[in-house]
């Protein structure tokens, strides 16, 4: 279950984005299956802060409103401090700390006309910790648990509730695409790399989606006020 699906399972119509448009199509079908809501969905690359602000535009010009807020896009480049990219920290930092912020900049208002909002922030445990070769994805990922509280000492007593999700690490497709990579800029192998984030954790094993789509299907509702 992804948050989409969690969300549309609970009452919410949906709206997707994805650079890539022939996921779009299935992915919808997969997120509304059993359930009698609409979604909307869009190609909008959000490395494109032109793109983002098309996104935030065209959800609220089809759906009416936007009441939820979920910040998941996300990527890594890794790289030793000294061989850092400048191209890929700007486009790291674009997507994973600025795009988030210009949804919440762009749907915030109409959120306060309501006095009803939810905005949540799928960080990383690596927010709150550090990775050696993952500096510009562990350097947003902080800035935005930094941003999350600013915004909800901001908008909090407008009814708007502003959270960061931070999972450790979760096996998705794109983990075991580019998870090799990053485990060998480490010097380990992707099973060590996998143990390694497994051993930080109390529960001592990667997350999973369905457990992160669970706490944000939580933090969207009126019972996460």
């Amino acid at each position: 279950m992804c948050h989409g699906t969690g969300l549309a399972l609970a009452g919410a119509d949906i709206v997707i984005n994805s650079r890539n448009g022939d996921e779009l199509e299935s992915a919808m079908a997969r997120i509304l299956e059993g359930t009698d809501r609409k979604g909307f969905s869009l190609v909008a690359d959000m490395f494109n802060r032109e793109d983002t602000v098309k996104l935030a535009r065209k959800a609220l010009e089809a759906m009416g409103r936007v009441d939820i807020i979920i910040n998941n896009a996300g990527t890594n480049v890794p790289a030793p401090v000294d061989e850092i990219n400048y191209d890929d920290w700007d486009r790291l930092v674009e997507l994973n700390l600025s795009a988030p912020m210009v949804l919440v900049r762009e749907l915030a208002a109409q959120m306060k006309e309501r006095r009803w909002g939810r905005i949540i922030n799928i960080s990383s445990v690596e927010g709150k910790n550090g990775k050696p070769v993952l500096t510009a994805y562990v350097t947003a990922k902080h800035a935005v648990n930094g941003m999350t509280k600013s915004i909800a000492r901001e908008v909090g007593t407008e009814g708007i509730t502003v959270n960061a999700i931070c999972p450790g690490l979760i096996i998705t497709d794109i983990v075991k695409d580019n998870g090799p990579e990053t485990a060998a800029a480490m010097g380990i192998s992707f099973d060590e790399m996998v143990d390694m984030f497994a051993s930080e954790a109390a529960i001592q094993r990667p997350n999973k989606v369905e457990e992160v789509a669970a706490v944000a299907v939580l933090l969207a509702s009126e019972d996460g006020g």
